[in-house]
């Protein structure tokens, strides 16, 4: 879906064999939200500005800024579906003078961005996209200029939050490595006693660090172990059990308005066929260096 100063496209990828690319757009910013399980291996590497062994891991919503190359790798080939928009560099600058310097914290916060306002914005572009109605390129205009001026303001809290301090690399390391155990959500106290801190100081510091509550950070990675549960057909009771939930009832309740279908819905989603009435081609924003893969854009 094409508007003047955005393009939004519902993208689904087929890898040929585990991913090993390189994402560039020169003059737009790109951010992709993946609506099936992510990876659990990706990884990602600004190459201008960390060294090429350095890759830290990509999550559900991803932000590649313009003229960046952003190096990409994955240990597991399985299909992949994301809705993609590309935002125009100028009108955002002219509304906003200038972007915030990209400083180490903004290049690690743009690889997993846990904000709502901006999910909800790439949701509403991925059910136009699905079935497009009455003035659809209007609509994804409107859609992204919300989506530049959230990103302005995510951009500015960080600079800001930069003043105040966070947590250290250490800390949130351990954090990180806490939240890819697929079991029971660790309690705040648990994690503030690890990070060697009251639960104050870890709160206010992860919040400086990461930009959203600790709490919203946890809630996100359990929904994250509950799409690879889904996706494993595992039932919903055991996945509610597994994940801490104390009912089936309330891990659909948490699911469902997290990711905005039901569990059921979701696994349906992921068995889908998809149509052959589809074109096929290789992304325009990968080098072609590594391995083929194809994409299905819907």
């Amino acid at each position: 879906m094409k508007a003047p100063n955005a393009l939004a496209q519902l993208v689904r990828y087929h890898f040929a064999e585990p991913p090993d690319r390189k994402l560039r757009v020169d003059g737009r910013f790109r951010l992709e939200l993946c609506l099936s399980e992510r990876h659990r291996s990706a990884r990602a590497c600004f190459s201008q500005h960390w060294s090429r062994d350095r890759f830290e891991r990509i999550g559900a919503l991803f932000l590649v800024p313009p003229a960046m190359d952003m190096l990409t790798r994955s240990d597991e080939d399985h299909p992949l579906t994301s809705i993609v928009c590309e935002l125009n560099r100028e009108p955002v600058l002219e509304l906003f003078d200038t972007l915030p310097e990209l400083t180490e914290q903004h290049l690690l916060a743009s690889l997993d961005i846990r904000n709502q306002r901006l999910r909800v914005l790439l949701l509403r572009l991925t059910e136009e996209a699905r079935h497009p109605g009455f003035a659809s390129e209007m609509l994804v205009e409107s859609v992204a200029m919300q989506l530049a001026v959230e990103l302005v303001r995510l951009g500015t809290a960080i600079t800001e939050r930069q003043l105040s301090g966070g947590l250290a690399a250490w800390q949130l390391r351990l954090i990180e490595e806490r939240l890819t155990d697929v079991c029971e959500a660790p309690t705040l106290a648990a994690l503030a006693a690890q990070c060697r801190l009251s639960v104050r100081q870890l709160s206010r510091g992860f919040r400086s660090s990461r930009g959203c509550s600790i709490g919203a950070y946890i809630a996100f990675s359990q929904m994250e172990h509950a799409k690879s549960l889904l996706a494993k057909e595992e039932t919903v009771a055991v996945i509610a059990s597994r994940l801490g939930f104390s009912s089936s009832s309330n891990f659909c309740f948490a699911f469902r308005r997290a990711m905005g279908v039901t569990p059921g819905e979701f696994r349906a989603n992921l068995a889908r066929p998809r149509s052959p009435v589809t074109a096929q081609g290789r992304s325009h924003t990968s080098d072609q260096s590594g391995p083929a893969y194809e994409v299905t854009r819907e």
